[in-house]
């Protein structure tokens, strides 16, 4: 696959174990390239419990499997990699324990993380939030389409952008040459998650 972030899919923590597989598996049929199983508010068993079933719903699909926060999650498990927020754990300690041939992702919240970034060992970076999102109350700002673009020219890692994006803006956002574009609500919430990822993947500018 030659670029995995470029429908990145993040998963609603509220669903079921039994929806959250069935959104995962329609959307990849879709054409979603990479899956994040985000859970802020569960034990760390029932974490555990769901990531693996995200694992084997995506076994066979060469579709990378990303772990939000947690790296023993992502250790238990075996996925394919860990996104990590800016009051996570350090970059440097994750990569030490994840090993090189994992993927590590960042949050990125402002132009002083961004240039901090530069000088981390990850491989690529969230920006954080695009628009508006309810999904997200706590953001420290909103990017908008002249932020990404920037961001853009000043990351040498490849950048997801994350926040408010739908099918009423995503051509806009993808018209910037962003690497992926990351998704919870338009996807996890349609009432057919397979024919929107679909809808969504073909309005993509590539």
């Amino acid at each position: 696959m030659s670029n995995p972030y470029q429908l990145y899919l993040v998963t609603d923590e509220n669903q079921s174990v039994e929806t959250l597989v069935n959104v995962v598996k329609a959307a990849v049929a879709g054409g979603v390239t990479m899956v994040q199983v985000r859970e802020k508010h569960g034990d760390i068993r029932s974490f555990i419990d769901r990531a693996a079933a995200v694992k084997k719903a995506l076994k066979g699909t060469s579709v990378p499997l990303i772990i939000n926060d947690r790296v023993d999650v992502a250790l238990a498990v075996d996925a394919d990699g860990v996104h990590l927020g800016q009051s996570d754990m350090p970059v440097i300690t994750a990569r030490e324990l994840l090993g090189r041939d994992k993927l590590l992702g960042l949050s990125i919240e402002n132009e002083q993380q961004l240039e901090q970034a530069e000088s981390l060992p990850i491989d690529y970076i969230g920006l954080s939030a695009i628009f508006a999102t309810p999904t997200k109350t706590d953001t420290v700002r909103h990017w908008g389409l002249n932020g990404l673009a920037w961001a853009l020219q000043r990351s040498s890692y490849p950048v997801v952008a994350i926040g408010g994006i739908n099918q009423s803006n995503i051509t806009g956002v993808s018209r910037t040459g962003v690497h992926g574009i990351a998704l919870v609500s338009a996807i996890c919430h349609a009432d057919d998650p397979e024919q929107a990822a679909r809808q969504i993947k073909n309005q993509l500018v590539s």
